[in-house]
């Protein structure tokens, strides 16, 4: 029987674009396939419904044998049986809420009860929340989860259709080119799901590959952020200016512990996003896959 390929899907960031062209991914032997999905659809694979994001796409079944999301999302998707939190790397991407400049929002206390555009169940949807509640208390945070995903609540926000926009990665320094206003940054993890049963010593490739992809971003990044442009849909390509962008998302090759795990799910309880005994199992070790312990 044939060795199935390794399939690849980026996720909004430069790291496996870098070790695809400089050669990473064949450097350490791996057998795959890589998988775009954003011009291939013309970004709407992430157009989702009200009320349809992150969590839902691990419900519904991803093809890559890993993938990303926030590590709230991941966290709980994991423990629920959609597959394994990989815990020896996390990243963190930047992130922001963002107005029209000619916008009366000039402050995060501005924002209460102003209509947010976020993803559901999606990192925006938590990071919004986190920010803003230091400024005023939840019934006056006004999240909207019926402008879909990354790229049409974007698009929504550059035609002024949405007064508030939370983004990330390069939507956020695409809006940031643009001269849309940032009102408080929300950065936040990513974690790493893996799908099916992948073999240990392919994951152990992909992972050094894109450390190595890390090293070369951190090095030059200048190089590389015309790589954004492979995330967008061609229609923006047009309006992108890359060069003034940043390294975006950043892989950090530490551990995604027991108490990053525990803690993360007591903020969720606590501010209800999941339905009461719909976040799985508190079981770190069943949720998680490690291939250095």
């Amino acid at each position: 029987m044939a060795r199935e390929k390794f399939i690849i899907e980026p996720h909004f960031r430069l790291q496996e674009w870098v070790a695809e062209e400089k050669g990473h991914f064949k450097d350490e032997g791996l057998d795959y396939d890589f998988q775009e999905l954003v011009q291939s659809t013309d970004g709407k694979i992430h157009d989702k419904g009200n009320k349809v994001g992150a969590y839902q796409s691990f419900e519904k079944g991803r093809t890559s044998n890993v993938s990303c999301a926030c590590h709230w999302t991941v966290n709980v998707a994991a423990a629920t049986g959609h597959g394994k939190l990989y815990a020896d790397v996390y990243s963190v991407s930047p992130s922001g809420v963002f107005v029209p400049v000619n916008s009366n929002v000039k402050t995060p206390e501005d924002l209460a009860g102003v209509p947010i555009s976020v993803g559901y169940q999606s990192g925006s949807h938590y990071s919004t929340i986190q920010a803003l509640e230091q400024y005023m208390p939840k019934e006056k945070i006004n999240l909207s989860y019926a402008d879909g995903m990354l790229f049409k609540r974007m698009e929504l926000l550059i035609e002024g259709k949405v007064p508030a926009c939370a983004l990330f990665s390069g939507p956020y320094y695409f809006a940031e080119q643009l001269g849309f206003r940032k009102i408080i940054d929300n950065t936040f993890m990513m974690a790493t799901m893996i799908h099916g049963n992948p073999d240990p010593e392919d994951l152990r490739k992909f992972f050094r590959a894109l450390k190595r992809a890390q090293r070369d971003i951190d090095l030059r990044p200048e190089l590389y952020t015309h790589y954004y442009k492979k995330e967008f849909p061609i229609r923006f390509h047009a309006m992108m200016d890359t060069r003034r962008w940043g390294p975006g998302e950043r892989l950090v090759f530490e551990p995604y512990t027991p108490e990053a795990f525990a803690q993360s799910r007591d903020w969720i309880a606590d501010h209800g996003i999941f339905e009461e005994n719909k976040m799985g199992s508190n079981r770190y070790d069943q949720a998680v896959i490690s291939l250095t312990q």
